[in-house]
């Protein structure tokens, strides 16, 4: 063998190694993407928060399109069959679990009240004044106001007119531990949710219709905090489950979106997403500096299903890492009024 014969021998051998080494490279790199996205969805099919990372991760949800696509792709370009089924089937199930949950049925009977509903975490009080430049503009029936510390109190007490919201229940904290429900329609004292920031707890007199009010603000999911983070959501739960048959609305900041099994565990109660109802179920609330397609929705307003909604929106107010949300309620009533119990 002549030595340019054994030269191209070995190019020859050297191009057949190349596309293989590119291959391999592309096989590992998308099955490591599917398998991080598998685990993540793999316990939002399991109805389970997992632990840390999956919880934070879940709040993130219809990002995991992001990798399963590319991982798809990777699968794609290494020619791997298997790779390529599990790539479709991993981006089947994100896309799957991006439709909205529960029902949204209408409300029946014949309506008798309409309520104009405001939450907004105001970020240790720094928002107060971007918040009440909304409330001006906006004018809720009833304001749920976390993370409102002393001075945020105090502004909205100077800023708001008495006449305009006279009536009031608040946990009265200083930073985060703060929060308030100011409303134009009576209120009647009622025990709140014991837990590590303040969620006060009223009952409306709304046209002679009782209505249960709690405010939410479980603390959030970080790494060390999970189990509390749960152990506060299932009080919530439990609150909205000891009020079936009575109208309730559960509003503020949840720190969990419709991906969080805790979450779903409180719809399942039988309270509904307003913003779901009128439509925005994935419009983002947190955190206010992304970009509107990007965030996660943990801010809401859930009401029995003797509410109807309609236009929800999420505001920016400013100095506050949340949107402030508002939607119109209609309280629906059939038969006879009823009674607090």
């Amino acid at each position: 063998m002549d030595t340019t014969t054994a030269a191209r021998d070995t190019e020859d051998e050297a191009d057949g190694h190349a596309p293989r080494r590119v291959g391999k490279t592309a096989a590992w790199a998308g099955g490591l993407l599917l398998a991080g996205v598998s685990t993540v969805i793999g316990f939002r099919v399991a109805d389970s928060d997992g632990f840390t990372p999956v919880p934070q991760l879940l709040a993130f949800l219809p990002w995991l399109l992001v990798p399963a696509g590319a991982g798809l792709l990777l699968t794609v370009l290494a020619r791997w069959r298997v790779g390529m089924l599990w790539g479709v089937a991993a981006l089947g199930l994100v896309a799957w679990y991006m439709e909205p949950y529960g029902q949204a049925n209408e409300a029946k009977g014949a309506p008798v009240a309409e309520l104009r509903v405001m939450t907004s975490n105001v970020e240790f009080g720094q928002g107060t004044p971007g918040l009440i430049r909304a409330v001006r503009e906006e004018r809720p029936d009833l304001l749920f106001v976390e993370e409102c510390d002393h001075g945020c109190a105090a502004l909205l007490r100077k800023e708001l007119p008495h006449a305009d919201y006279p009536y009031r229940a608040a946990v009265d904290a200083t930073g985060a531990e703060g929060s308030v429900i100011l409303a134009n329609v009576p209120l009647k004292s009622a025990a709140g949710i014991e837990a590590t920031l303040g969620m006060p707890g009223a009952v409306a007199d709304v046209k002679g219709h009782p209505v249960r009010l709690q405010l939410a603000h479980p603390m959030p999911p970080m790494p060390r905090q999970v189990n509390l983070w749960q152990s506060e959501m299932g009080e919530i739960r439990d609150y909205a489950a000891a009020g079936k048959g009575r109208s309730t609305i559960v509003a503020g900041d949840f720190n969990a979106t419709q991906d969080h099994a805790a979450f779903r565990a409180v719809l399942d109660t039988g309270l509904r997403d307003a913003a779901r109802i009128a439509g925005s179920s994935r419009a983002p609330s947190w955190p206010a500096a992304a970009p509107a397609p990007l965030g996660a929705q943990i801010d809401h307003v859930l009401a029995t299903p003797d509410f109807a909604a309609r236009d929800a929106r999420f505001l920016d107010i400013g100095d506050t890492d949340h949107r402030a949300l508002v939607v119109t309620l209609t309280l629906h009533k059939e038969g006879k009024n009823e009674t607090e119990r």
